[in-house]
Formats: structure tokens, C-alpha cells, sequence
């Protein structure tokens, strides 16, 4: 196989499609230098590890757009009407979400489809790659909403960004199933009305009622409606 004179930046191409389409456990060193056209000491030269080349791809296409969500953040917070200012919030975390799939320097589609498996994949190196890279911004985001929606415990809140995630993922990862379901009517490839979509149904998710809670799988009591029935 021909040697790529980029060694490094073959690595990091090469991890980044097999984890990908693999997953991250079923992805060894000898695979990564085998797609790279390299070998495994070459791997382990340039990142120690597997888990040290998994975190460079985060920190590479993530820094980017964590940056521009915070300077996207500091605008909206800066919005006086309390409503709009929540949808500032939100957009400021969705949009540079989809500028980044389409642009390789700040995330592309495949490292799209990376972030959704590596989060399926429940690994606990991941869940600390993650925890790394996105907690910061993630949690600078919750506290503009909390803000902005005092009415809301902090836990409902993050419960409801979380599904902002899902939508996020799903969005970017498997556009032409909106397309399909649409029947032609909508285009899921459409980023401008996917942002507006995302953005709508978050700003409502946020500010519908909290729910009432039954007792948990711990047996704690929380709050619970009276049942006239009862």
C-alpha cells in the first residue's frame, strides 16, 4: 500500500471513517494503520493511543463549533424580549450544528454520523471524550435557558435539551427519511428548514408545563396529581 507523506493526518481520516461505520470497540490500532497505509507504531507515534486519537478527531472538528455556539450565545443573551431571546438561545446552539455538517473543517457529514454512534455505543472512554469536549458549552447553554425559563427545574431542562440532541443527530445523520415521509413535500436535505423545524419544536418543548412525576424506580415520592377517581 502507498505511503501517504501526511502520516498524521492519514491517521486521523483513516480512524475517523472506520469509527464511523464500526463503532469505536470493534475498531483496533492494526485497523486504523491498515486503512491508513501505515503501520501500528506509526499510529501509536502520533497518539499514544486509540483512545488519544479518538479524542484529537473530537477536539479537531468540535472546536470550531463549540466557538461559534458561545459567540452565537453571547448575541442571544443580549436579547431583551424573554421569548425571543429563547429562541435566540436555541438557534445559537442548532445552527452552527448544521453549518458544521456540511463543512469539513468543522465537523462534516461523517464525523455527523461518528458523534450519533459513538453515542449509541455507550463506551466509557467515550462518555468522557464527550463529557470533555461538549459539557463547557452544553452547560453554558442550560444556564441561558434556566434564565430565561426560571419556572423550570434545571432537571427538566436538561431533559429536554437532550432531545434537542436526538433531533439533532437523527436530522443530520438521515435527512432523506423526512424527504421519503414527506412524499416529495419537503426536502430533508433542506438545512435552512431543518434549522427552523428544530428551532420551532424546541422553543415549544421548552416552554410547555413541567410534567408531574410518580414515584420514581427508587421509590421516592416526587409530585403526583391528586386522583379524583381515588
Amino acid at each position: 500500500m502507498t505511503r501517504n507523506p501526511n502520516m498524521r493526518e492519514a491517521i486521523l481520516s483513516a480512524a475517523e471513517l472506520l469509527f464511523s461505520t464500526r463503532g469505536f470497540n470493534a475498531v483496533s490500532i492494526r485497523d486504523i494503520a491498515l486503512e491508513a497505509g501505515a503501520n501500528p507504531g506509526s499510529v501509536t507515534y502520533h497518539f499514544k493511543t486509540k483512545d488519544g486519537l479518538l479524542l484529537e478527531i473530537y477536539k479537531r472538528h468540535c472546536g470550531p463549533m463549540n466557538k461559534r455556539r458561545i459567540e452565537l450565545l453571547v448575541a442571544a443573551r443580549r436579547v431583551r424580549d424573554v421569548e425571543d431571546r429563547l429562541e435566540a438561545i436555541v438557534r445559537a446552539y442548532v445552527q452552527p450544528a448544521f453549518s458544521s455538517s456540511s463543512d469539513l473543517a468543522g465537523g462534516g457529514a461523517r464525523f455527523t454520523r461518528l458523534r450519533a454512534v459513538m453515542s449509541a455505543e455507550g463506551n466509557a472512554v467515550v462518555g468522557r471524550i464527550i463529557a470533555e469536549i461538549f459539557d463547557d458549552t452544553t452547560n453554558s447553554f442550560i444556564d441561558a435557558i434556566e434564565e430565561s425559563l426560571p419556572q423550570l427545574p434545571r432537571s427538566t431542562i436538561v431533559w429536554r435539551s437532550q432531545f434537542l440532541l436526538g433531533a439533532l443527530y437523527y436530522t443530520l445523520v438521515n435527512p432523506e427519511r423526512v424527504t421519503r415521509l414527506a412524499r416529495g413535500e419537503a426536502d430533508g436535505a433542506d438545512m435552512a428548514e431543518a434549522i427552523e423545524q428544530i428551532v420551532a419544536s424546541t422553543v415549544a418543548s421548552l416552554r410547555a408545563s413541567d410534567v408531574d412525576h410518580p414515584p420514581s424506580a427508587t421509590g421516592v415520592v416526587r409530585r403526583r396529581k391528586e386522583n379524583p377517581a381515588s
